[in-house]
C-alpha cells in the first residue's frame, strides 16, 4: 500500500535561516579553539573563500572558493578588472555578504597585484585583502 500525501504538500512551512556559528581559526597559532558567530564568522569564511582556488580540491563543491591560477602572465590592467569580478563572484555565494566594493589596486611590488576592498555583510562591513602573483 502506498502511503497518502494528501494535505501535506499544502501545510504552510516556516523557514528559519541556520545560525553562522563555527569553529574559530586562530591564523597566527595555527589552531582551532572555541567558536564564532556573527561578523567575526563572516571574516573567517571571506578568508577561507578567498585562499581557495577553486576546482583545486575534492572536498570542495565546484562553485566554493576563488579562480586565479589563470591570472598569472596576464596585462595588469586586464588582471586588476577581473580580479574584482572573480572575488565578488565568489563572496556573493555567502548569503550573508550583500554586496563588494571600493576595489583598490596595489600594482608597486613587480609581479603581484594586491587588492583591498570592503564586504558589506549583514553584519556590517568588513575590510578585506586578496594577493595575487602575475
Amino acid at each position: 500500500m502506498i502511503p497518502s500525501t494528501t494535505g501535506f504538500l499544502t501545510q504552510d512551512f516556516e523557514i528559519r535561516e541556520q545560525p553562522g556559528r563555527t569553529y574559530r581559526m586562530e591564523l597566527e597559532g595555527d589552531s582551532v579553539r572555541g567558536y564564532v558567530d556573527g561578523q567575526e564568522a563572516v571574516k573567517q569564511a571571506i578568508f577561507r573563500i578567498l585562499q581557495t582556488e577553486r576546482y583545486q580540491y575534492i572536498i570542495y563543491p565546484w562553485w566554493y572558493g576563488i579562480e586565479t591560477a589563470d591570472l598569472y602572465g596576464e596585462p595588469v590592467n586586464w588582471v586588476c578588472a577581473e580580479l574584482e569580478r572573480r572575488i565578488t563572484e565568489a563572496l556573493m555565494v555567502d548569503d550573508r555578504i550583500i554586496s563588494v566594493g571600493e576595489f583598490e589596486h596595489d600594482t608597486g611590488v613587480k609581479g603581484e597585484v594586491h587588492t583591498t576592498f570592503i564586504v558589506h555583510t549583514v553584519y556590517g562591513d568588513v575590510a578585506a585583502e586578496k594577493g595575487v602573483g602575475i
